[in-house]
């Protein structure tokens, strides 16, 4: 094992940790709020803007992302690093692929399924973002592709489980696609690459499941085209929001229901 495959084995539950981090409710905490008993219930971007306005919105996403991109950027450079070192054993490709990409999946998966909150979390798209974002430079075009196809699929439909559905799906079409348009061995020593785009997909999928099931029956609710200032109660410190915001909130449309709001 190389030292560089030393250091990324050890990133790899630091990860986990850095993604349990649940940056959605300590932002909404700060604002006086409980995310997880207002609006969707959800500690991601979406539901903390539905509550509490779009810089928060922002902030969440910036934070969540941020979360995903420092851990790969950090095992990127130990693989860069250590073939600098002198006496360094030849380094396969494949493996140093999976314990790179292993260090993105413990991210991922902890903030999806948080240690700290009972192995609940977010629904995992901004930092998957931040994920694929540092996996540089074979995802570079391929994210800068899906975040396209995000802010149209926004724009057109204003449902954002919809553009996130949509800019998932596309992530590993848009690798596949340009890697072969640009000579990458996608499917040689870059399978392991291939391989993670879809399962990270898969994972996003799954937790849009509930969304999707709205989707079918055609009660998904729309991003308001103003966005509205958030109600005075979810200011509060009793961190129970409001009616109007778990209505406003796309990702849990219709009256309130208590089983839904413990349910992140």
């Amino acid at each position: 094992m190389t030292t560089a495959h030393r250091i990324i084995v050890a990133l790899i539950p630091a990860g986990y940790l850095i993604g349990s981090v649940p940056f959605g409710l300590i932002v909404g905490l700060c604002q006086g709020i409980d995310v997880r008993k207002a609006g969707s219930g959800n500690i991601g971007a979406t539901n903390v803007g539905r509550l509490l306005g779009r810089r928060f919105f922002l902030l969440t996403f910036l934070l969540d992302m941020l979360k995903g991109l420092v851990p790969m950027l950090g095992a990127g450079a130990a693989l860069h690093w250590s073939v600098r070192l002198p006496d360094e054993p030849p380094s396969d490709e494949r493996v140093d692929y999976l314990l790179w990409l292993g260090v993105g999946l413990a991210t991922i998966l902890g903030h999806m399924f948080s240690i700290f909150l009972g192995l609940r979390g977010g629904k995992g798209v901004a930092t998957s973002t931040g994920v694929v974002a540092g996996v540089f430079p074979y995802f570079t075009l391929p994210v800068l592709v899906a975040a396209a196809v995000w802010g149209v699929a926004l724009k057109l439909t204003r449902i954002m489980s919809v553009a996130s559905l949509l800019a998932t799906l596309t992530l590993p079409v848009a690798y596949v696609g340009i890697g072969l348009a640009v000579g990458w061995p996608v499917f040689g020593e870059q399978v392991p690459l291939l391989v993670f785009c879809f399962l990270i997909a898969g994972l996003i999928i799954y937790k849009h499941r509930a969304n999707i099931a709205r989707l079918r029956d055609g009660t998904e609710l729309r991003i308001p085209r103003a966005t509205a200032k958030p109600h005075s109660d979810g200011a509060n410190g009793n961190g129970n929001g409001s009616n109007s915001h778990r209505n406003g909130e796309d990702d849990h449309p219709g009256p309130p229901d208590s089983r839904r709001l413990s349910n992140p």
